[in-house]
């Protein structure tokens, strides 16, 4: 029979869980905030922060992870069921999107620490499903494109990371960027202005 985790053990994950929870949100609202405001919006001393992660860098790369996570399954609950591979696309996009909103800035700031590298290899996952999608609408004849499933996957991927930056910057409003990412992945793959923006216009509802 397993043994039932101890009331220490428990303590200890719920700090973690709290950490991590807290450490989202003042990085979203602080880019730059410190270990030691981190630990003081959770109400833990600092040492308890660093007894869960060793750095700053530890702690942003645990929240990337947990990023990459949710959108892989927000990626898949989107594409469930869907039979026609351009509202597959569409659907997993907005639903990614949804969640993208939250993680942008932490997108931001793992380029700094996890560097662009590791978010691609965290992104394997989602690129592998989004290829299978992507290649049945190229032999469909409902994608269009000079590039190979595997290479038009790539493209949609830093189009939606350049999307979550341009976001950052200004120049899309965050409410308009889910429509905008799905219409524009949508064209990227042959399918013409109008039908994108009227399938996802569609799905917007």
């Amino acid at each position: 029979m397993a043994a039932m985790p101890s009331g220490n053990t428990s303590r200890a994950d719920a700090n973690r869980r709290r950490i991590l929870d807290v450490a989202l949100a003042e990085l979203l609202r602080d880019p730059d905030a410190s270990m030691d405001q981190i630990a003081r919006a959770a109400g833990v001393v600092r040492r308890t922060v660093y007894g869960h992660f060793p750095s700053r860098e530890a702690l942003i790369s645990t929240l990337v992870d947990e990023a990459v996570e949710s959108l892989s399954a927000a990626h898949a609950a989107g594409r469930e069921g869907v039979e026609d591979p351009a509202e597959s696309v569409a659907r997993s996009v907005l639903a990614v999107w949804e969640l993208a909103d939250r993680y942008r800035l932490l997108i931001a700031l793992a380029q700094r620490t996890v560097t662009m590298q590791g978010i691609r290899e965290r992104l394997a996952p989602v690129r592998e499903a989004a290829t299978g999608v992507l290649r049945r609408g190229l032999d469909e004849g409902v994608f269009s494109s000079p590039l190979p499933a595997p290479a038009l996957a790539y493209v949609h991927e830093q189009m939606l990371v350049a999307l979550m930056e341009a976001v950052n910057d200004g120049l899309v409003a965050a409410r308009e960027a889910g429509r905008c990412a799905a219409v524009t992945v949508l064209t990227a793959a042959g399918v013409p202005a109008s039908r994108a923006t009227e399938l996802v216009a569609e799905l917007n509802d």
